[in-house]
């Protein structure tokens, strides 16, 4: 229906080409980091289920995506036939719509897709996280519909500071998703900046 914006807040979100491309993802940024250069990256992902955000951090671009995968999965479909090459990305994460034994204990089989959703995280160097709090991330109000994980992150392999997340249970009752978290370490960047001041000239009145 559209987005919200706030002046504390960048919304970055892809403008819908008709009246059927509907926003699906859309990501906010705090002004207080607008020092890191926060992109939106429709030049090398333009899909409406995916949004890649792009900073700099001492020099270095690095790189979040944020996923919806639709009941076709149309965009775990386009990155896998897109042939993408994208250094540091940090962090993948999103509604990916897929129940599967390996991320839900609850749940028994596992699924193709779940297959394909490992080998995309892994052609950009990214591994499934765990949450600290193993528990589900989408809380159905349907009668004989179970709970389930659908929303996970897939974190820079090797990082031991990104490492896992956090499931927000206090917050789901006002939605059937429960938000996810994690801190990401960015180092203090020094910005060189001048002073700038009017002389006033002392045989001047007034």
């Amino acid at each position: 229906m559209g987005t919200i914006h706030h002046p504390n807040w960048i919304s970055f979100a892809r403008i819908p080409l008709d009246g059927v491309d509907f926003l699906r993802v859309i990501a906010y940024v705090n002004i207080h980091l607008s020092s890191l250069r926060f992109l939106f990256r429709k030049d090398i992902i333009n899909h409406r289920n995916i949004i890649l955000i792009s900073f700099f951090n001492n020099n270095i671009c690095y790189y979040i995506m944020n996923i919806y995968s639709d009941s076709s999965h149309t965009a775990l479909k386009y990155l896998k036939d897109t042939e993408v090459n994208i250094d540091n990305i940090i962090l993948m994460t999103g509604d990916f719509n897929i129940r599967d034994s390996l991320w839900d204990l609850s749940f028994l089989f596992h699924s193709s897709i779940s297959d394909d959703l490992i080998i995309i995280a892994d052609s950009f160097n990214l591994a499934l996280s765990t949450p600290t709090n193993p528990c589900p991330s989408r809380y159905s109000d349907m009668v004989g519909e179970s709970n389930s994980v659908i929303d996970l992150m897939f974190l820079q392999y090797g990082s031991s500071e990104l490492d896992q997340y956090l499931i927000h249970l206090d917050f789901w009752l006002s939605s059937d998703h429960a938000p996810l978290s994690i801190d990401i370490p960015i180092s203090i960047e020094v910005i060189q900046t001048f002073k700038l001041s009017l002389v006033m000239n002392q045989d001047s009145k007034g």
